[in-house]
């Protein structure tokens, strides 16, 4: 039984969702050269807008702040264009969209722009190469300077900014899955020494300088956030962290986001230093609008909603295999399952 997945859903006074079903922020490197959405893009997510909400693909906010190849950018006025044709689209369709962006931080590969250094918290390098070009190794980034932070800060809300005139309904600001804002708020890739390090509210200070910016650029009502309490990517594991969500998740909760979205690849996965899974830690210290993710199948993720262990789910892998999962989910149909072969494919 899955009613109360479409249940229409009020994130707050402005913006009203058809069903609890999002569409999650899916990586899928279809830009073009510029990294300019294309029409392909438009139409692959146009068939996807029975969505209560799509995240978009994580879109990032300037040219060093890129990892992975074509990968679409919302800085420039061509990619603003771009993705227009994309919001366009959707409304057409009758959804909503939010723009998810995304600076990786120490991800990022100099092979990508062709100026500025690598950035993240602490000169500490990512292990391994970039996926899909494993020719190129990571490199060890420059830590930031204040000069750094204060203009990744503006970039950030300019990129929301940016989001607002492409016709997007909102932002996700990517803050989780080993990422930039990630990288500040886990011990293992943040060991600075000064007013951004050592402490909760320390390693909290840039997280939550991008969200105010941002809200104060578009308004709390369009900006969510998506974090990742459990280190598991690109990051060791530190019991430590717990206490910069202790302090982190209460700050959000007083910022009235229009939504908080938790980063994990599977919701059943436990973490000892967070008494369990993380979902359960989030909603046990953050009591506004939750969006779960992680391996869910339609019956489970209405049970957990059922339940109050979050207000909505984001679907991923299965809006690939299927543009009308929505629907399918609705009638009780059978779903196409996912294969790695989708991946080269926008349909």
């Amino acid at each position: 039984m899955t009613e109360n997945l479409f249940q229409p859903y009020a994130l707050n006074d402005t913006i009203t969702l058809n069903n609890r079903i999002l569409m999650a922020p899916l990586t899928r490197c279809m830009a073009d050269e510029n990294l300019v959405p294309t029409e392909a893009m438009a139409q692959y997510y146009a068939r996807r807008a029975d969505a209560g909400l799509i995240i978009s693909e994580a879109v990032i906010i300037r040219p060093d702040g890129q990892g992975y190849p074509n990968t679409p950018g919302l800085f420039s006025p061509a990619q603003i264009k771009g993705w227009q044709q994309v919001t366009s689209q959707v409304h057409q369709n009758g959804g909503k969209i939010f723009a998810q962006l995304w600076h990786t931080g120490r991800v990022a590969h100099p092979h990508f722009f062709a100026q500025g250094d690598v950035l993240a918290p602490s000169a500490i390098a990512v292990e391994g190469s970039v996926p899909r070009m494993r020719e190129l190794t990571y490199q060890v980034p420059k830590a930031v300077t204040q000069a750094d932070i204060d203009g990744l800060v503006n970039d950030y809300a300019q990129a929301a900014e940016n989001a607002i005139s492409a016709g997007f309904d909102g932002v996700e600001i990517h803050g989780a899955n080993g990422y930039l804002i990630d990288q500040f708020l886990h011990y293992g890739s943040n060991q600075r020494k000064d007013e951004y390090g050592i402490t909760a509210e320390n390693m909290s200070r840039f997280p939550l300088a991008v969200v105010d910016a941002i809200i104060a650029r578009i308004g709390n009502e369009k900006t969510a956030l998506r974090v990742s309490p459990a280190a598991y990517f690109n990051m060791p594991t530190d019991e430590k962290d717990r206490t910069v969500f202790d302090y982190l998740l209460p700050e959000l909760e007083k910022r009235s986001l229009a939504f908080l979205h938790i980063g994990i690849f599977d919701d059943a996965m436990e973490f000892d230093y967070l008494d369990g899974k993380a979902s359960s830690y989030v909603r046990a210290n953050y009591n506004k609008t939750l969006v779960g993710v992680g391996s869910h199948t339609a019956e489970t993720a209405s049970k957990a909603i059922a339940d109050e262990h979050f207000d909505l789910i984001a679907i991923g892998r299965p809006f690939i295999a299927n543009p009308d999962y929505v629907e399918k989910v609705r009638q009780g149909q059978e779903t196409t399952a996912y294969s790695e072969e989708m991946l080269t494919s926008l349909i």
